[in-house]
C-alpha cells in the first residue's frame, strides 16, 4: 500500500463532490447511487446467512469513502458492529458525520492495516481495488485475510471490464480518472493466492431502471460474465 498518501490526497479532493458525481455518472442506468450501495451489502448480508454468521457480528468495511454502505449495514445486518477503513481522512469525516454512530472510523497509513489477526467475521469491499496499483494487491488482499476470523467471509465487489458500458461509465467518471479494471478471473486468481477458500465469482447489474421487472431474474444470470458489476467471495476457514 506505499500509494496510499497519494491516493489519499486524490479522494480527499473529491470526497465533498463524490455523491454528486457519482449521481451524474449512473443516471443513465435509471438509479441513484443508493441502489448501487444498496445491493452490494444485500449479497454481502446473504453471504453472511449462508455461511450461518449470526449475531454479534463485526464487519470491515475496506475502502469505505464517504460512507454509502453504512445505512445499509446498519437495515441488512443490524447486528455488524461496522468499522469504516479508508485511506482519505476527509472522506471518513464526512462519513463520520453524515451517520453518527453507525460506524466506527480508521484510517490507513502504511502498508499494514490497523487491527488485529482475525479481528472481522466479514470484510466487504466495494468497488476499490480497481483504484489501487495493480502490483499491491496481494499484499492488500493478505491483510485482508489476515484480519478475516476463522470461519469468516470476504466479499469483494468490482466493475466488470467486460462490459462495454461499464467501461464507458468509468472512462467518463472524474473521481475514476486513474482507475485500471480487473478481469474477474485475475481477481478472483489474486483472492485465492491471498489464502482465501472457496473462492467464487457471481455477476450482477443486468437491467436498468427501465427493465427493474426483470431484476428477480438476476439472481439466475449470476454465471453469465455480462453484468455490469461482479462480486468476488471467499472465506477463511475455521483451524481444525
Amino acid at each position: 500500500m506505499q500509494n496510499e498518501p497519494k491516493e489519499g490526497a486524490e479522494f480527499d479532493r473529491h470526497a465533498d463532490e463524490y455523491r454528486a458525481m457519482h449521481a451524474r455518472n449512473v443516471a443513465s442506468y435509471g438509479e441513484g447511487p443508493e441502489y448501487f450501495a444498496e445491493y452490494k451489502v444485500i449479497e454481502t448480508a446473504r453471504l453472511a446467512r449462508r455461511r450461518g454468521l449470526a449475531g454479534d457480528l463485526r464487519a470491515l468495511d475496506f475502502g469505505s469513502g464517504i460512507g454509502n454502505a453504512v445505512p445499509h449495514f446498519a437495515k441488512h445486518l443490524p447486528q455488524a458492529r461496522l468499522t469504516c477503513a479508508d485511506v482519505s481522512e476527509r472522506s471518513l469525516h464526512l462519513s463520520a458525520e453524515s451517520f453518527p454512530g453507525l460506524a466506527t472510523h480508521s484510517r490507513i497509513e502504511g502498508e499494514r492495516l490497523p487491527f488485529g489477526d482475525g479481528t472481522f467475521d466479514i470484510v466487504f469491499t466495494a468497488c476499490v481495488f480497481h483504484h489501487i496499483a495493480h502490483e499491491e494487491h496481494a499484499a492488500i488482499l493478505r491483510e485482508l485475510h489476515r484480519v478475516l476470523a476463522p470461519g469468516g467471509v470476504f466479499v469483494v465487489f468490482e466493475h466488470n471490464p467486460w462490459n462495454p458500458l461499464t467501461v464507458r461509465a468509468v472512462k467518463d467518471c472524474p473521481f475514476d480518472e486513474n482507475a485500471v479494471l480487473i478481469s474477474p478471473p485475475t481477481l478472483a486468481a489474486r483472492v485465492r493466492a491471498a489464502g482465501f477458500d472457496d473462492v467464487s465469482t457471481r455477476y450482477r447489474l443486468f437491467f436498468p431502471g427501465f427493465l427493474a421487472a426483470l431484476r428477480p431474474m438476476e439472481p439466475m444470470l449470476g454465471h453469465v460474465p455480462l453484468g455490469a458489476q461482479y462480486f468476488v467471495t471467499g472465506t477463511r476457514h475455521a483451524a481444525v
